[in-house]
């Protein structure tokens, strides 16, 4: 069970930055989303666990061709539609139960619409923005231009059903092909600035084949919902350079106290989907070159989730997974629990809700459930009583704590650090029947109070580490051990 070999306490001091990506607001919040955004929040909740000071971030991208059109085919003016929508997404903090820390940004706040002309003018005035006419092909649904090399059969691989428009216009133009070997540099020198590795090599490539500039704005009088371009009200800007600002904008770029603190002196990480990737870790990038503000100091790139069959999730294949509708069947505690230890870190993962159930009952219900009664239950009816930790010292106690939990945390790996909480669920269980403390007791009764006050002691433990991911299940947990009481009501009833 819990163990280490030498007991030095972990001591940490640092101001975190935490942000998930900005979905878009022309749809009902999907699964992937909260997969992205609860390990955030599991990476928070560590982190102010161990004493660090943490800045949250989450929030709504609501300009954009995608946003545009669908407000129009539904009849709706276009901020009554992304007030509906972001509405939705901030309520999944409630929801997900998510820390109560967390800061959610809009990008038609007034000091995000702010913050992103003020960069647009520093962009400008370093000499990283001119005016051209161009022709281009474009994928409305990745908001990207695209070259033939993207393309298969002449069409998004991400987004097959849409067709690639063409582009002619004359519009501003963002300076990247002068980022390349910038970049190139960044990355050398930080070799795990992107986790996983395989992802920093995708960037990597991708950047060594040479950056082109790319259009930061639209003509007004095609799609005229987006941030104004200062100076040219004939223009607005293009969606990515206005939403990734939010990633400063929300800090009070340039002035706030939160930009010094958290950007300037923080540790900044961005946690993303792999087709994020190019924005995250190359266009920001370059953006934040631009102005001269500090490089972000970790990309996350999580994979896709799939349906059961492998196959991406779509709304036309009806595989897709409200969050909301996963929560009310299985709670939010258990919603977390399947998108941290049942999904993989990095890879693409399936999804159902029949796999979540499964899981639910599995790992929960007739796992960590069955276990703390078992445990509690012994302790009360063999007058058990084992002094307990304060919860602030187990996070930085190594004496019980295996490194490989932390490591875990350290590596953004979150589905480690509970694939080892569940390793000690399933240790604890087979010490139970290898050793029957119930039998025991009636024939040695000070071996049999040893091994309950060892399980006691290992399930505190486990129940404060599991906050990161399960808060509300860890919290009963803890009581149950600390009080030796049985929940009246179980943590997780079993589903039938």
């Amino acid at each position: 069970m819990l163990k280490c070999k030498n007991s030095e306490k972990l001591t940490m001091s640092k101001k975190i930055y935490i942000t998930t990506t900005l979905p878009y607001v022309n749809a009902e919040p999907h699964v992937g989303f909260a997969m992205e955004i609860i390990r955030a929040d599991a990476i928070a909740r560590y982190h102010e666990a161990m004493g660090n000071e943490v800045f949250f971030n989450t929030g709504t991208d609501e300009h954009g061709v995608k946003i545009w059109e669908k407000a129009k085919a539904e009849g709706k003016d276009v901020q009554d539609y992304v007030d509906f929508f972001a509405e939705k997404f901030k309520g999944l903090s409630e929801v997900l139960n998510l820390s109560e820390n967390i800061n959610f940004i809009r990008t038609t706040d007034e000091k995000h619409v702010a913050a992103t002309q003020k960069f647009w003018q520093e962009c400008d005035k370093n000499g990283y923005i001119y005016k051209a006419s161009y022709e281009a092909k474009y994928c409305v649904g990745c908001e990207l231009e695209k070259t033939d090399s993207e393309l298969v059969e002449g069409k998004c691989p991400i987004h097959p059903d849409r067709e690639i428009e063409i582009i002619k216009e004359e519009n501003y133009f963002f300076k990247c092909s002068e980022f390349t070997q910038p970049l190139l540099d960044y990355y050398e020198q930080n070799k795990t600035f992107v986790l996983p590795d395989f992802r920093l090599n995708e960037i990597t490539k991708f950047v060594e084949r040479g950056l082109t500039d790319f259009s930061i704005s639209r003509k007004k009088e095609k799609m005229p919902w987006g941030v104004p371009v200062p100076g040219d009200d004939t223009q607005v800007m293009y969606v990515w350079f206005d939403a990734l600002v939010n990633y400063i904008s929300t800090l009070d770029w340039p002035d706030g106290e939160n930009f010094n603190k958290f950007w300037n002196e923080g540790f900044v990480i961005q946690i993303a989907g792999k087709d994020n990737l190019r924005q995250q870790s190359a266009m920001w990038q370059a953006m934040l070159m631009s102005v001269g503000i500090k490089n972000t100091d970790k990309v996350i790139i999580n994979g896709f989730l799939n349906g059961p069959d492998g196959k991406k999730m779509s709304k036309s294949l009806g595989n897709v997974i409200n969050p909301y509708d996963a929560v009310e069947v299985v709670g939010s505690d258990a919603l977390r629990f399947y998108l941290t230890y049942n999904v993989s870190s990095f890879e693409d993962s399936p999804i159902s809700m029949d796999m979540i159930k499964e899981s639910y009952n599995a790992n929960l219900a007739n796992g960590i459930v069955n276990l703390t009664n078992r445990v509690v239950k012994m302790a009360e009816n063999y007058d058990v009583v084992v002094a307990l930790p304060e919860i602030e010292d187990v996070w930085i106690d190594k004496e019980y704590v295996g490194q490989e939990y932390h490591d875990a945390f350290k590596n953004f790996e979150v589905a480690k650090a509970i694939e080892y909480l569940m390793k000690e669920v399933s240790e604890m269980d087979y010490f139970i029947a290898k050793e029957e403390p119930f039998k025991k007791i009636k024939v040695d009764e000070i071996s049999a109070k040893e091994d309950v006050a060892r399980l006691i002691l290992n399930l505190f433990y486990v129940g404060v580490l599991l906050s990161p991911f399960m808060p509300d299940a860890s919290a009963k947990i803890v009581e149950a051990v600390g009080t030796r009481t049985t929940p009246k009501e179980p943590i997780f009833k079993r589903l039938d």
